[in-house]
Parts: C-alpha cells; structure tokens; sequence
C-alpha cells in the first residue's frame, strides 16, 4: 500500500498493519476447525465427548443467541432456557407427528417455533427497558416450563413428563456414538456462529447496536426500533431453540420441561458475563470457562480434602467472586483479556 507525498509514493504501514491481523485470524480459524473436525475425533475419549465437548458446543450456541439480543441489541434477557425447551420441544413434536422429516429440518423448525415465542415475548421491550424487561422476560421462563408441564399433548401425553428424544438418521447415517454427535454438533455451531459473525457486521448488526447504544438517537436517524427490536428476539430465540434441540438430542437423550429450569438462564447469563458481552468469540469462551471450572473445582476439593459442605458450595461461590471481579475490572470479559494477550505477543519481545 503507498500514499503520495510531495510527488513521490511511499509505502503506508498502517494499512499493511490491518490487513495482516485479519490474515491471522482467518488462518487460527482454520487451524482451530482442523483441530476440531480432524484432530480431536482422533484423540479424545467418549466421556470427553459426553461430559465436555458437546455440551460445550451447545451451550455456546445458546450463549451466542443470548450475546446476540443482550449483547448487541442491548435488550436484557432472563429466559434463554425457556426458548431452548420451546426449541427441544417443538423439534420432538415434529419428528413425531410428521414421518419421515428430517432431524435437520425438525430442528430448523424448532428454532423457528421458538423465534415465535421469542417475538411474542419480545413485545414488551417496546415500551420497557432494563430491569422491567428482564422481568417481562423471567416471566416468560416461568410461563413456559409450566405450559410444558401441564398441557400433555407436548409430552406424547407421557404420565412422567419424560420422553425419550428420537434417534437422529441424517441421509441414513445414525448419529448414535458420542464421535458422531459431536460432529453433527460442531457442523451446526459453525455454520450459525459464522451466520451470526456475518449479521453483526451487516446492516441488521449495525442497527442492533445503534438501539443498544441509544434508541431514542437510533430512531431518529431512521432505524426502525419495533421491527430491529423484534428481529433481536427472533434471531436470538431461533439460536437458543436450535441449541435446546441439540441439548435434548445431543445431550440429554431425553425431552423434559425441568431440564430447562430458571438456573440453565442464569448459566447461559454467566457465560456471556465471563466471556464478553457483545462478543462472537466470547460467547465460547465463557461456555468453555463454564464447563471447565466445576470439574477443576471438584479435583482441587478432592485434592484439599475439604469439608463436604465447603465442596459443594465452592462452585457458586467462585461464580459470584469471578461476576463480580469480570463486572467490575473487565466488562468486556475474557474476549478482551484474549484480545490483549493476542496483541501483547504479536509485539513481543519488541514492543516498540
């Protein structure tokens, strides 16, 4: 790149210094996916799939739909497990009631149903914010869970409440193994994810986060806030029902209401807080920090021998200590503080 200077041309680092970064990027991109579509398959055992690396994947899918309405269109939520069983639940009634859909479709379907819900209770935020949306928003989780419960025909009409998700067969390939759930999980989660990282940079993006920064400005300018509001639910219920679709058939192997309780809300919220609010690859990051602690947690209560009641009690209170300390020292969570190390280790060890 040159710029021209008193007739001559000379070269402009600064642009070069742009470009390269997305360069890099883009190749740790493509070596995380290798790691992940080649390498892990190969090494990792079925318990590692089981307990860490599907729900990993799901729950930073939900945690993405949520980053997506709190942390780009700026519309605080406490129901992200509600439109995860609307998700779940809907995909199952689908595989059930119409032969031969596919799973793919089932779920697709799902997320859609869920992105109903998710408009409908989105209504509020036009005329509330803050605290009193989040509210609106606990109230749809309560609602939900107990429409799930009472109304039967969701269940199959089962007297327990618990029904056993469907086998999933994509193009004759049964997806029983925990390898295989794992692949058709990641093969999910990144097509979405670079749909959502695609949308933040769009139009839509944009307007997202002109409400979210001000909407009274936003709205003057020409966005129109009840339709960008309204398509913050959508797009964000449609991602947390696709991930309550592969929590029920990925995961869990079974469909039921108290799987997606008020706690599932508040730990795709911590994920979001710890990993960086308005951040893609924050949203990973907290889900991974999420998932690894407990166990980290439990081998140090193990190692130090604590008292029983000191053990299972650690966990909630790290989680509150790490809130606090990440709302307080870094809003911006551990995508800023990776942001940081990134930039700190391209300069190294000649910072200047």
């Amino acid at each position: 790149m040159f710029y021209r200077e008193a007739g001559q041309f000379k070269p402009s680092y600064a642009a070069d210094n742009q470009i390269f970064p997305i360069r890099q990027d883009r190749i740790g991109f493509a070596i995380i996916l290798a790691l992940a579509f080649v390498v892990v398959p190969l090494i990792a055992t079925p318990y590692t799939f089981s307990a860490i690396l599907i729900p990993f994947l799901i729950f930073s899918l939900a945690a993405l739909g949520l980053n997506i309405l709190t942390g780009y269109a700026g519309q605080l939520s406490l129901g992200s497990a509600a439109f995860m069983a609307v998700g779940a639940f809907a995909s199952y009634n689908f595989v059930l009631r119409i032969p031969g859909i596919p799973v793919l479709l089932a779920f697709i379907l799902g997320g859609l149903c869920a992105a109903l819900v998710g408009i409908a209770f989105g209504l509020p935020s036009l005329r509330i914010r803050g605290f009193y949306l989040a509210a609106a928003t606990l109230a749809t989780q309560f609602f939900v869970v107990w429409c799930l419960t009472k109304v039967q025909w969701f269940t199959n009409y089962s007297s327990s409440g618990v029904i056993t998700a469907q086998e999933m067969v994509i193009l004759g390939v049964s997806f029983t193994t925990p390898v295989k759930k794992y692949l058709l999980t990641l093969c999910i989660v990144c097509v979405l994810a670079l749909l959502a990282k695609n949308m933040v940079r769009s139009n839509m993006g944009r307007s997202w986060m002109a409400v979210r920064d001000m909407d009274v400005a936003a709205e003057v300018i020409g966005f129109r806030l009840m339709r960008t509001k309204l398509l913050a639910f959508a797009v964000s219920s449609f991602y947390c029902g696709v991930a309550g679709a592969l929590y029920a058939y990925a995961y869990l192997g079974t469909v039921e209401p108290e799987a997606y309780n008020l706690d599932l809300s508040f730990r795709i919220l911590f994920m979001i807080i710890i990993g960086g609010v308005g951040s893609i690859l924050g949203s990973f990051l907290g889900s991974a920090f999420i998932i690894l602690l407990p166990i980290v947690l439990n081998l140090i209560a193990h190692g130090l021998s604590l008292p029983t009641n000191v053990a299972s009690n650690l966990e909630l209170m790290v989680f509150g200590a790490l809130i606090i300390f990440f709302l307080i020292v870094e809003p911006h969570g551990l995508a800023r503080l990776w942001q940081i190390a990134k930039e700190k280790l391209r300069l190294w060890p000649f910072p200047y």
